[in-house]
């Protein structure tokens, strides 16, 4: 047992509320890739290191106009990958803690892979800041019509990482489709599906007052900070902020909580003494 796990036991005894925040990281135990750098993505996708192309360079809205094939190659391999993901035991512990917590749980993640879903979290609990695969909308846009994607299913070129025909089209103009997704650089996306949940985290956040609330943080770098931000400032009052990350875990005010460790590792720790 270390100090770390007992302090992280001892703040979500104490807590009445729970804030889940969530990066790419807490994934990775359930095989999904974190994209880490170029090097971590290239490892998850050989084809874009030989085109030379990083994470970001793909993950661009452009490429839905100018090259469709390219842009629904991802997506559309992520988008069957998330599907037959199975979500990892930690999940279980988070939903398990939010259950026991009298003044309620959110989630807010930058994740879109739905796996908070999958796992039993309410949807309308899970604010998905960079929206979510699971669902559409056309790429002009038309309308600000978002719809799901339950219905699509991409074929890709394995080799070569470009999809084939036919590719997903707007259900109102029958342009080409996007995922619901907020990528590098976006001035199209569109934001009627997250951003009711967005609304009602903030809602739900201020109702608590003088509540105990608090934050887990998990697999959240600095690179992007959005989800960093988030915890800190939802935790800023109280100080009651448990990171847990392999490589960047360090808090930096209040009593906040370190562990150094990926997350199916650390959430186990800390259920045991709980």
């Amino acid at each position: 047992m270390s100090s770390e796990s007992a302090a992280a036991a001892k703040l979500i005894f104490e807590a009445e509320a729970l804030l889940v925040c969530a990066g790419a990281g807490l994934g990775v135990d359930s095989g999904l890739p974190d994209f880490r750098g170029d090097t971590g993505f290239w490892r998850a996708y050989p084809p874009y290191e030989r085109l030379g192309l990083s994470f970001a360079e793909v993950a661009d809205p452009v490429h839905f106009a100018e090259d469709p094939e390219l842009a629904w190659g991802f997506y559309g391999h992520r988008l069957g990958l998330y599907r037959e993901t199975v979500p990892h035991e930690g999940f279980e512990v988070l939903r398990r803690w939010a259950e026991r917590m009298p003044r309620g749980a959110r989630v807010f993640t930058s994740n879109v892979d739905g796996q908070f879903q999958v796992a039993g979290f309410a949807p309308e609990h899970v604010a998905e800041c960079h929206g979510s695969i699971h669902h559409l909308q056309c790429l002009e846009p038309c309308t600000d019509d978002v719809w799901p994607a339950d219905d699509v299913s991409v074929r890709v070129d394995a080799a070569t990482m470009r999809a084939r025909s036919p590719l997903p089209g707007c259900r109102n103009c029958g342009g080409t489709a996007r995922p619901n997704i907020l990528m590098f650089g976006d001035r199209g996306w569109v934001p009627g599906h997250a951003q009711p949940r967005l609304d009602e985290l903030q809602a739900w956040r201020r109702s608590l007052r003088a509540a105990r609330l608090v934050v887990v943080e998990l697999g959240a770098g600095t690179a992007v900070p959005t989800v960093r931000r988030h915890a800190e400032l939802a935790s800023a009052a109280s100080g009651a902020l448990i990171r847990i990350n392999p490589r960047e875990p360090e808090v930096r005010h209040g009593r906040g909580v370190s562990i150094p460790e990926g997350s199916l590792t650390a959430l186990r720790a800390i259920d045991a003494l709980l």
